[in-house]
């Protein structure tokens, strides 16, 4: 049965790192399918100041069923005090890769 599908997008501050919570989100199956955009630079507000830094995005595609699970494992296992959690639904998509992102979460 297919459930809503989401992606989630979260940074990193180095390859490395991020490289090992994808294989380790798509290894426990908590995502289908994790991108990794090598380099993207971000400038936020952090304890009072306004901070600039290269980090590495990555993108989650998982579903509803996972979300929840997935925003546990988030914190317990993500090395920022305040992980970006963007969950964004998937209102369309090709239905055959909708369903291959559900099976894959089986």
């Amino acid at each position: 049965m297919e459930t809503a599908c989401y992606l989630v997008l979260t940074t990193f501050d180095n390859v490395d790192t991020a490289q090992h919570f994808a294989q380790q989100l798509v290894e426990k199956k908590l995502a289908a399918c994790v991108n990794i955009l090598p380099q993207v630079r971000s400038i936020y507000r952090w304890q009072d100041n306004i901070e600039s830094s290269n980090e590495v995005q990555l993108q989650i595609k998982t579903n509803l069923r996972c979300l929840h699970p997935l925003q546990c494992y988030f914190k317990q296992h993500h090395p920022y005090d305040c992980p970006e959690f963007i969950a964004l639904p998937i209102e369309q998509g090709a239905s055959d890769y909708l369903k291959w992102l559900n099976d894959s979460l089986q």
